[in-house]
């Protein structure tokens, strides 16, 4: 199994980066219902305001193939697309476990 662990950093108001954080939460949560590889997701928002980061997922795949099949698949990409505008930065690691 592989996790992958994404954190993004937002730019904007407070208030859109809320709103937009809300909505790609929202899309990326539905993924597993639509993409075979995605065994599970977690996506939660920062609440720590002395914290540079907005969002943080974790998603859990069987191989580390499968995290390029995720990434690719049609309804990941219009997710991602949700914060296209105002994403600043992304780090992630991936890490079979």
């Amino acid at each position: 199994m592989v996790k992958h662990i994404v954190m993004f950093q937002l730019q904007g108001s407070d208030e859109v980066r809320r709103e937009v954080a809300l909505r790609f939460k929202r899309a990326l949560d539905a993924l597993p219902e639509q993409i075979d590889v995605l065994q599970s997701i977690e996506v939660a928002l920062n609440e720590n305001p002395a914290e540079d980061w907005d969002i943080v997922l974790t998603a859990i795949v069987p191989t580390m193939e499968d995290v390029g099949v995720y990434a690719r698949h049609p309804a990941h990409v219009a997710a991602a697309a949700i914060i296209k505008d105002v994403k600043r930065s992304r780090a992630c690691v991936d890490y079979r476990y």
